[in-house]
């Protein structure tokens, strides 16, 4: 059965795709699993240059009850007669085209499923009103089999067109982690655990995406699900517990490594937290941004692999343009694949600190001597 569902599986960017060439002529439901970046299509999309001229309308399903979150009556002047209207928030009322996004729509309630199906099949509403004939509607929802209470009903599934988005893959993450700002150790820890990125739908048994994962992730399947587990939205709330902990100690307040590991608890769950201390505890030996820039031509090595990928990392996102040379210079003491990583996530469509970067005439020589390592 997961192998049916996966089959025909889209990563993100070819799903963001799907939706911008058809999206003005079919609805498109998203199904996929919970927690890897179904809503941020909406902000994808909106950044694309051919819609540039439409409206962003986000309607979250889950906060809808009936038809009435949707529509309301208007009584005639005379009160004798009414009509329904619809309510702004669907953007019927607008003049030019909008890209419209139902999130989580299988959570919907029936009654506010179906006073909504003109407008997903015919991109019109009561009287008059209708979409603009650019605008692109789409939705998501979660996997039916993930057990979360997703139903699309066959007369409303009749109406649309579904495709699945899958996990990304490791690198396409990692890729995405860098110009979002994902703290270098949530990075570090993603690139050294690649089964963060598998789903319970590669695996034929529950007992098997146990042991394959630690079980680290979401398996409807297994007997005791953890309250917390890892996805793509659990693994930014641990960077953003990170970059807290950065700050709570750079002002000199107290958070010590018991805070740490249950606010990491409370997020990613037991059995990832418990695995993010052990790989902390492996990362002593950094050296830090003033003993680079001070003398990179002695500054530490780390000993370990995965410090040295952590490491490059952390000089991804802090990196200034006043020791970028400094940099410069103690990375090609690095072995080449620490190289490979650092060249290519300046590369990383959206990467913030390309300024502080792409100017350096030493960052210049070495991308020409190593235009290999690129990919």
């Amino acid at each position: 059965m997961s192998n049916k569902i996966m089959q025909f599986a889209l990563q993100f960017d070819d799903t963001e795709t799907f939706i911008a060439e058809t999206g003005h002529k079919r609805t498109v439901i998203v199904e996929g699993p919970m927690g890897w970046g179904k809503s941020s299509l909406l902000p994808a999309l909106g950044k694309r240059p051919e819609f540039a001229n439409h409206t962003r309308v986000y309607i979250d399903c889950t906060t809808k009850t009936d038809s009435g979150d949707f529509f309301m009556i208007k009584y005639s002047a005379d009160g004798e007669t009414f009509r329904t209207v619809p309510h702004e928030e669907l953007g019927l009322h607008l003049d030019g085209p909008v890209i419209l996004m139902f999130d989580e729509i299988g959570k919907m309630p029936r009654s506010a499923f179906n006073s909504v199906l003109r407008v997903l099949y015919e991109r019109k509403g009561p009287g008059n009103s209708k979409l603009h004939d650019d605008s692109i509607i789409f939705s998501t929802t979660n996997l039916a089999v993930e057990g979360l209470g997703d139903l699309l009903l066959p007369h409303g599934r009749n109406r649309v067109t579904v495709v699945t988005m899958r996990n990304p893959d490791q690198h396409r993450w990692l890729g995405w982690s860098i110009s979002a700002g994902v703290h270098p150790l949530v990075q570090s820890w993603a690139k050294d655990t690649p089964e963060l990125f598998t789903s319970f739908t590669d695996f034929a048994s529950a007992e098997e995406c146990a042991t394959r994962t630690q079980g680290m992730i979401y398996d409807p399947r297994a007997v005791n699900k953890p309250v917390a587990f890892v996805t793509g939205r659990s693994m930014e709330g641990a960077s953003d517990i990170f970059h807290c902990r950065d700050a709570a100690l750079a002002a000199g307040r107290a958070f010590s490594d018991k805070i740490l590991h249950a606010g990491l608890v409370g997020t990613v769950g037991p059995a990832a937290a418990g695995n993010l201390m052990a790989y902390i505890s492996m990362l002593n030996d950094l050296p830090s941004k003033d003993e680079i820039a001070n003398d990179p031509l002695n500054a530490r090595i780390p000993v370990n692999g995965t410090a040295v990928c952590m490491l490059v990392y952390r000089v991804l996102a802090t990196i200034e343009r006043a020791w970028a040379p400094q940099w410069m210079t103690y990375m090609r003491r690095l072995d080449t694949v620490a190289q490979g990583l650092f060249g290519n996530g300046t590369r990383v469509k959206g990467y913030p600190r390309l300024n502080a970067i792409v100017h350096c005439k030493e960052y210049q020589e070495w991308a020409t001597i190593n235009a290999h390592l690129f990919k």
